[in-house]
């Protein structure tokens, strides 16, 4: 509740809001800890979304705790970034009414929802999602329900090939610095950002899906271990006990930063064909359009399908281009 109240704060002592306006919107938002204020809190809601614990059980039993007390008509909707909807729908009386609804963080400023539908979500709740977006002003996205779904997938077989080919032997700095104009940030930026644990918990879930494809690193296992949550410094540079985890094996191999490149979008192309040919999306473009507002890659590249192609990258790896 402070931290709401204080964001509305901050949009009143920037202009943007009346004092009328930020009065009704702190008094539109409440809270409740106990079970008999959530009751009466949940039973005239008509969309509820779950955030809590990245947890199937967890979240089942969230679901299974409000569907006793709303009507059935309202829509339930999950933030998860990466498990199944389909099976945490799986146990309740209406599965159709539960949908996918993954917001990028921070969610205030990041325009991206991915609206995922499950085996069994129905027209009106997708409908309803996707209208809900639109008035929160998000860029709305239609998902298959699939491991991680679009943009943490993608991601996940990017920082996985770049985790895999430092494993081998290539300094963190070099594959750092292969991706300017590309990615929004050097890779374990990125993951600093992220967070190791969160990352970590992403790979783990790709590669039980599709361990062929998805590099799960000892070092990163190793830094979360640690109790590490950034590879860098205040001041970027590498913090020194990182480095010791992150060392490379006498007589590795070590890549040159075109090398890295190279690799690293080759894995993403075939992961994006992948993903076309499974039906997780319906064209390159909601690819594009994804990791240029969820992952924040150069949008100026034109997406990323448009930059294999232009590199001739999608021709190499799966013998034809995206577009």
């Amino acid at each position: 509740m402070s931290y709401v109240h204080a964001e509305v704060d901050k949009l009143l002592a920037k202009g943007r809001l009346s004092k009328d306006k930020a009065n009704r919107l702190r008094g539109l938002v409440y809270g409740a800890a106990d079970d008999q204020a959530k009751t009466s809190a949940l039973s005239d809601a008509d969309f509820v979304i779950e955030a809590v614990f990245e947890e199937m059980k967890v979240k089942k039993q969230v679901f299974a705790d409000v569907e006793a007390v709303v009507s059935p008509e309202c829509v339930l909707a999950t933030n998860t970034s990466s498990l199944s909807i389909t099976e945490m729908a799986a146990d309740l009386a209406h599965p159709e009414r539960v949908v996918g609804f993954h917001f990028f963080n921070p969610v205030a400023v990041m325009p991206l929802l991915e609206i995922v539908r499950s085996e069994r979500t129905d027209d009106s709740t997708l409908a309803t999602a996707f209208a809900t977006g639109r008035t929160l002003k998000k860029t709305t996205i239609l998902v298959r329900d699939s491991p991680s779904f679009i943009v943490n997938r993608l991601l996940g077989r990017f920082m996985g090939e770049v985790g895999r080919i430092v494993d081998e032997g290539t300094p963190l700095e070099i594959a750092d610095g292969a991706f300017a104009g590309v990615a929004p940030m050097p890779p374990f930026v990125l993951l600093s950002l992220v967070g190791p644990a969160i990352a970590l918990h992403n790979s783990e879930t790709l590669h039980d899906a599709s361990p062929e494809r998805f590099y799960v690193s000892p070092k990163l296992k190793r830094l979360v271990a640690s109790g590490k949550t950034s590879i860098y410094l205040p001041d970027l540079s590498l913090d020194p006990e990182v480095a010791d985890l992150f060392r490379a094996p006498e007589n590795a191999t070590t890549l040159t930063a075109a090398d890295v490149r190279d690799r690293v979008l080759s894995a993403l192309a075939e992961e994006a064909r992948l993903m076309l040919d499974e039906g997780v999306v319906v064209a390159p473009e909601d690819l594009d359009l994804a990791m240029i507002t969820g992952a924040g890659f150069s949008f100026w590249n034109g997406g990323l399908t448009q930059l294999l192609d232009r590199e001739g990258i999608s021709e190499k790896v799966n013998g034809a281009r995206f577009h």
